[in-house]
């Protein structure tokens, strides 16, 4: 995870310039547009989410959870019910950590109804050891495959995970909330030997969105790979969902 943090603080500090994330993306280039986002597949989703947010235990405690709660009052997951397209290249994004603080949360995937809770490590909770200066979450509907070999990058495969997202404006989030963002790049990165992408992204909310379609190539180059990343996690999670690949300790409900 020490990699991971590294390389969303890269793709922040080159940014304004954006010369970083060309560098970044001048390997991926060749991919761009050989081929067209597919259809996006979204299940049993809720497809205009009227959720809240219900927490149980006490926060930075090792029994803290954050579920989501339907206007029935059922619990739903976070990951699998939330639908991921929301047209014209916008896209939900989940808040799990936000800006401006360093508890390392997460999305369970492996319990009933996926809450957000904080990570571990030999029992004791993590922690960035710094604030983070942006909201950090995942995509709903996405999921890295284990099993698949991504010949774009070095073979690597998938982390078992929702796809990562750095979203980088100025609103802090908070822990489960649900933005509409639009992405503006995807960074490739090998964690541990496993393929975790991050998909860097701007809420749509935010007084500088308009500000980053300007930026030059930013937008011209890289969201096509962006959306291609997207589309086949996507494709990933709906074969995951429908039990047509092996799903391991991940729940599905």
């Amino acid at each position: 995870m020490a990699a991971t943090r590294v390389l969303a603080a890269g793709a922040l500090q080159g940014f304004h310039g954006a010369s970083i994330l060309k560098q970044s993306f001048s390997i991926k280039q060749r991919a761009l547009h050989l081929t067209k986002p597919r259809r996006l597949f979204t299940c049993r989703a809720l497809y205009n989410p009227q959720v809240r947010i219900k927490e149980e235990g006490q926060p930075e405690t090792l029994d803290y959870r954050v579920f989501f709660i339907d206007n029935s009052g059922k619990k739903v997951s976070p990951w699998h019910d939330i639908p991921l397209h929301l047209g014209n290249g916008v896209f939900n994004f989940i808040v799990e950590i936000p800006k401006e603080s360093s508890a390392k949360m997460e999305v369970a995937t492996e319990e009933p109804y996926t809450p957000i809770k904080q990570d571990t490590k030999k029992g004791k909770l993590r922690y960035y050891p710094y604030n983070i200066n942006w909201n950090y979450g995942l995509l709903p509907q996405t999921w890295e495959d284990p099993t698949h070999a991504n010949t774009e990058v070095d073979g690597a495969f998938g982390d078992n995970d929702p796809v990562d997202v750095v979203e980088i404006g100025e609103m802090r989030g908070k822990i489960g909330q649900i933005l509409k963002v639009k992405p503006l790049a995807a960074l490739a990165m090998i964690d541990e030997g496993e393929l975790d992408w991050k998909i860097i992204a701007i809420s749509l909310d935010d007084p500088k969105a308009s500000l980053v379609n300007d930026v030059h190539d930013v937008e011209k180059h890289f969201p096509d790979y962006a959306l291609k990343v997207i589309s086949e996690t996507n494709e990933s999670w709906a074969k995951l969902i429908k039990r047509s690949v092996y799903a391991g300790d991940l729940s599905l409900v």
